[in-house]
């Protein structure tokens, strides 16, 4: 399950705290600091969720949920945040669309039961996903094999909890380049996915020369193998 949240918050103090509450409880967290950069990191990096302050410049955020509700991936959840605690207001954001309202100040605490509540309500919700005895804790950013706990680094967890999320399916390095470095140049990232990829062999196969979890489609890219 894809648990990449987009929080949009022109104040970059508390667009900061948000982010560090949601990095610290395993969420993948991507920023925009005004209505029309969160259009763009929408429809670059297809969160499922993104919590949206209501007062930003150049689109107010009832005008980003606005639209977002019109794409064609309208699926993703929408908490708004604001210092408006009206009923009035709360009824407004979510007649336009939000999934939840959430009024500033919050407890961080609040702010994780709310993402995790919106999560269970639409399905999107992972606490682990486990495969032939291979685990990942997204939220807790853990990966166990058979309850032996390994270390990962980031980008290594990164692959190996899109390669969980997507058991059987072929994977080209350009999704995984895209899941990793958005923004890097693609002649060079190839072969830092496969320098990634045979590192993460080494910790998760029983024999990293012959791999059963992670294979190689040849000309196509990757496959997680999920019986």
């Amino acid at each position: 399950m894809n648990q990449t949240i987009l929080v949009v918050e022109d104040d970059p103090v508390n667009r900061k705290l948000v982010k560090n509450i949601l990095l610290e409880n395993g969420y993948f967290v991507v920023e925009a600091a005004d209505g029309e950069e969160a259009k763009e990191v929408f429809l670059r990096e297809h969160p499922c969720m993104i919590i949206l302050d209501l007062m930003l410049p150049k689109l107010s955020g009832e005008e980003v949920c606005q639209w977002v509700r019109k794409q064609e991936r309208n699926e993703v959840s929408i908490i708004m945040l604001s210092a408006k605690a009206s009923t009035e207001d709360r009824i407004n954001g979510l007649r336009l669309g939000a999934d939840d309202y959430l009024v500033k100040p919050f407890d961080p605490e609040e702010l994780l039961a709310h993402v995790e509540a919106v999560l269970r309500r639409t399905g999107q919700f992972c606490q682990k996903i486990i495969h032939d005895g291979l685990c990942i804790k997204p939220r807790k950013g853990e990966v166990l094999l058979f309850d032996k706990k390994l270390t990962l680094t980031k980008h290594e967890f990164q692959l190996l909890f899109y390669f969980m999320e997507n058991p059987n399916v072929v994977v080209t390095r350009e999704d995984l380049i895209n899941q990793l470095y958005p923004f890097a140049d693609q002649t060079v990232m190839d072969r830092t996915i496969d320098a990634h990829i045979k590192k993460l062999r080494k910790k998760i196969e029983v024999d990293s020369s012959h791999p059963k979890r992670i294979q190689t489609v040849r000309g196509m890219g990757y496959r997680f193998v999920a019986e």
